[in-house]
């Protein structure tokens, strides 16, 4: 992972429920999770279930997540795009149809003058994904 960004994704109460979304979405793990109750840190209790740090991985995809800490809402997802690279049109297709569905088609998958088959879409969390498969 050296030299890699690492995508950190905030939430407003609902990370555990978006990091369970990716695990079904990408068939990956969510390797490390720690509420704020969990935490040697000092909480107010209406902050105890919400999600301090998380890690989330699959194959080369990695993922940081946490929930914003009570009082301190963000605006969900217009701070973040996260670009994916598919490898097949297939997968492409599969991933555009799945964080599509309940949330938002910025650009419909298609056909590109850069050579490559691209969606964008924003997922029912708010989360912008850039999607591309570049032809040969």
């Amino acid at each position: 992972m050296k030299n890699q960004a690492v995508p950190y994704l905030s939430f407003n109460g609902n990370a555990k429920d978006a990091l369970n979304f990716y695990k079904d979405v990408f068939n990956g793990e969510i390797t490390e999770i720690q509420t704020f109750g969990e935490a040697d840190f000092p909480t107010p209790p209406e902050a105890d279930n919400r999600v301090m740090h998380a890690k989330f991985k699959k194959g080369n995809l990695f993922l940081m997540a946490s929930d914003s800490f009570p009082g301190h809402e963000i605006t969900e997802g217009n701070n973040i795009s996260l670009v994916l690279e598919t490898e097949s049109e297939e997968e492409i297709q599969n991933l555009y149809e799945k964080l599509s569905q309940n949330g938002t088609i910025l650009m419909e998958l298609q056909d590109t003058f850069w050579g490559a088959k691209y969606g964008k879409v924003k997922d029912r969390f708010g989360i912008s994904w850039d999607l591309n498969y570049q032809k040969a």
